[in-house]
């Protein structure tokens, strides 16, 4: 709700109480002035402000939406809510499973994808030539980074689930380094990319980093998922111990096989036993 309307709702609110504007700002720890100032709609307050003067008057935040007045603001809302940064953790245990169901079977699609794009890779670096055309190689590399983001949630959401803070850290770390990393190799095929081998020597330090930060959440979800869990990270944790020698990079990309199959059962088994524990609750 933009101002004035904001500041009209509010003054609403405050006279339905039969506050005035001296005893509603005791309960606000805020000045008579800025709330003289936040009624008349000179000006828009902070949104901690809007939910300590919504909270003293004792109305539901839910039924205001205070709209910021930039596209920035929208797309970072947005954003936060795709990957589950404001979730509600009391949703129904059946949005759980249906997003834990999105993401295994984005995860499959991924791992498919990945053949394809090795593949490219390969050639790219050992030939410094595509055996895809630019559009279709485009078309790969966007596909791999949007099936990963899918993909990824999963884990988001697991992390906030299982309270693994760590593996949430880690996917969203996965989630831009592929941003990152896919947007320079499109962009690195439009010009002649001397610098690619440094690039890549670069990328797989990092991506080894992350990956054994991966591989550590990974294992700290084996007493809630069981041994698949231990097994994806340890395989995980391989692979990116792999990927920092740089020169062993290839062996890392081995592992990664047999950990992304597992990390792909680890959502299957997740969305398994919100069910079985939707399924007991419902028995109590």
């Amino acid at each position: 709700m933009k101002q004035p309307d904001l500041g009209r709702k509010i003054s609403e609110l405050r006279k339905a109480k039969g506050f005035t504007q001296e005893e509603l700002v005791e309960k606000c720890n805020i000045s008579v002035r800025t709330l003289q100032r936040i009624e008349t709609g000179e000006v828009t307050p902070r949104s901690y402000t809007i939910k300590t003067i919504l909270a003293a008057l004792d109305y539901d935040l839910s039924t205001i939406e205070v709209k910021d007045d930039t596209i920035v603001h929208s797309a970072i809302r947005s954003f936060k809510k795709n990957l589950f940064l404001d979730i509600d953790l009391t949703a129904s245990p059946d949005f759980f499973i249906k997003q834990l169901n999105i993401s295994w079977i984005f995860g499959i699609i991924y791992f498919l994808i990945g053949f394809f794009e090795g593949a490219a890779e390969y050639f790219r670096y050992k030939d410094n030539s595509l055996i895809f055309s630019t559009a279709l190689y485009v078309i790969i590399k966007l596909s791999s980074l949007i099936t990963f983001v899918f993909f990824q949630r999963g884990f988001i959401l697991i992390g906030k689930l299982f309270k693994n803070y760590l593996l949430k850290i880690a996917s969203f770390m996965l989630i831009f380094g592929n941003i990152l990393l896919i947007g320079y190799d499109i962009a690195s095929i439009f010009y002649e990319a001397i610098e690619r081998k440094y690039i890549l020597g670069s990328e797989a330090i990092v991506f080894g980093c992350i990956g054994i930060l991966y591989g550590v959440s990974l294992w700290r979800l084996r007493k809630s998922i069981g041994a698949v869990s231990k097994y994806a990270g340890t395989f995980e944790i391989l692979a990116g111990c792999f990927f920092l020698t740089v020169v062993l990079s290839f062996m890392g990309f081995i592992m990664l096989v047999p950990a992304k199959l597992f990390v792909i059962i680890v959502l299957y088994k997740s969305m398994d036993i919100i069910k079985s524990k939707q399924e007991e609750s419902s028995l109590t």
